[in-house]
């Protein structure tokens, strides 16, 4: 007994064609092609009218949204449909709710469903039987591919030798390993950007500086020709991408994203990308490979992006704003914790008043605090300078050592070099005095037994030996041979004292 009647002759048949993903669209041509030709088996068994549903193409039958089967059910309901042809059941859904909603429409108004199997008619109970146990075990079939697929992907992950994608700057030498691009201009282009943000302490004034300077980034692009490399001027969240990638300081980090489920006008709704804490990503591997930066680095970085956000949290200190006063974006409320604002006044608008109103804002109360910012800019100044004093000297030290060579190659007389190449190296711990040149601008004096001495009176020889030195330097001193050059010496954190191998005696420079 044929299921077919005149009835359904005389209404349309619809092949449904469906592929799961783009990349199947791409190159499973040959389960295109079955679908599609199912509309020869409709005219086969009778139907002179058949259309061709093919708007699903790319989505997934797991229960997101389809404009396909939302034009099959319309055209079911309206009695346009005298069967609807598909290769299988998995093709027209693979979750319950699609499944019973069509089976249920196609019962009301009396439309059969056709697959390679058979012709099945919603209306009897044997035919419904079959038809929802072949949407069930569909239904479960998917669940148990996505269960083995995810699983085998966590496993490899967790060897860290998964890599779907690999961010510019590598290369995947194995299936297994990942080494920095052999390309110098892609390395030095990437090192730049870490440099830069060094220096510059912001993603912002990154992205500033490269466009203005017109330096170009490498992209990766993949196309017909496999994996491509683009130079082209870089936009904010590529830098932010590269400064946040934990890949180029040399770790292998797996999870870092998720997605959410939300139900939009009856359909469930994924959105993927949703950053996850740095506490629960599901695989962290240090020192997996070379990267461009140190792993201490890339936490300081992370540190200074999360502070300079505006808005962000509540204990975040926030950018860098605009304005004269020293301490905006790092004082605090002492009575709610917010932070304060500051307001300019005066005539060049430089003069700063920080005041807290958080309370009056949110909540319509009396403003907190408010204080002009002049004196406690000048007592936190003062307290910062006093504590960078020492580093200040070292620095100076440090830069006179620098210009020892370009005294000599110069044929300037250098005063004092307490060090030769031929010496004995230093004690451990102890660094030796560089060789002073008598400029104008040295202001630098000597301390020996707490007697002043001005280094550019000291009548020495380059070639003098350390003792004769040294007792040169104590006989002008005894001597009270001072000139007006000197000045009272100081033990204070200003003064920086140094040992020298062959010496006893303390010397200090300021």
């Amino acid at each position: 007994m044929t299921k077919i009647t005149p009835e359904h002759l005389t209404r349309s048949a619809f092949v449904y064609v469906r592929q799961s993903t783009t990349d199947q669209v791409l190159n499973n041509h040959e389960s295109r092609r079955r679908q599609y030709a199912l509309a020869d088996r409709a005219r086969a068994l009778g139907w002179g009218a058949v259309e061709v549903i093919d708007d699903d193409l790319g989505r997934s039958g797991s229960g997101i949204a389809r404009p396909g089967i939302e034009k099959l059910l319309a055209a079911i309901c309206e009695g346009r449909v005298g069967a609807v042809v598909s290769i299988e059941a998995s093709r027209l859904a693979r979750n319950g709710r699609d499944w019973h909603t069509l089976l249920e429409f196609c019962g009301l108004v009396d439309t059969l469903i056709i697959d390679e199997d058979g012709i099945y008619d919603s209306r009897h109970p044997n035919d419904r039987l079959l038809l929802g146990m072949k949407g069930t075990m569909s239904e479960m079939e998917l669940s148990l591919f996505r269960q083995r697929s995810l699983e085998a992907l966590k496993q490899k992950a967790r060897r860290g030798e998964l890599f779907l994608t690999v961010a510019v700057g590598f290369l995947k030498v194995r299936h297994d390993r990942i080494e920095k691009d052999p390309d110098r201009r892609v390395r030095e282009a990437i090192g730049l950007v870490f440099t830069k943000f060094t220096e510059l302490q912001t993603v912002r004034q990154v992205h500033l500086w490269m466009r203005q300077e017109r330096v170009p980034l490498p992209a990766v692009g993949y196309g017909a020709e496999g994996r491509t490399v683009t130079w082209k001027l870089p936009v904010y969240n590529t830098l932010h991408h590269m400064l946040t990638n934990p890949i180029y300081a040399g770790a292998y980090a797996f999870g870092r994203t998720g997605s959410r489920i939300t139900i939009e006008s009856g359909r469930k709704r994924i959105v993927r990308g949703f950053r996850k804490d740095r506490s629960v990503w599901e695989v962290l591997i240090l020192d997996h490979h070379d990267g461009y930066i140190a792993w201490a680095e890339f936490e300081r970085n992370q540190r200074l992006i999360s502070d300079n956000a505006n808005g962000q949290s509540f204990m975040s200190r926030g950018a860098v704003r605009r304005g004269e006063a020293l301490l905006a974006g790092l004082l605090r409320c002492g009575h709610c914790g917010r932070k304060l604002h500051v307001a300019y006044s005066g005539e060049n608008g430089s003069s700063g008043r920080y005041h807290c109103r958080g309370g009056h804002l949110n909540h319509g109360g009396d403003p907190c605090i408010s204080f002009g910012g002049m004196r406690i800019d000048r007592a936190v100044g003062a307290e910062v300078i006093e504590r960078l004093q020492p580093l200040g000297v070292e620095a100076a030290i440090s830069a006179v050592g620098h210009d020892k060579s370009r005294t000599r190659r110069s044929g300037a007389r250098s005063i004092l070099p307490f060090s030769k190449p031929a010496m004995k190296p230093p004690l451990r711990g102890v660094g030796t005095m560089p060789s002073i040149p008598t400029t104008a601008s040295s202001r630098l004096n000597l301390s020996i037994d707490g007697m002043s001495v001005c280094l550019r009176c000291v009548p020495l020889k380059t070639n003098a030996t350390h003792s004769q030195r040294v007792h040169s330097l104590r006989s002008q001193s005894w001597n009270g041979n001072v000139c007006s050059h000197s000045a009272p010496m100081s033990s204070g954190p200003g003064t920086a004292r140094v040992r020298h191998p062959r010496s006893a005696s303390g010397l200090s420079a300021r």
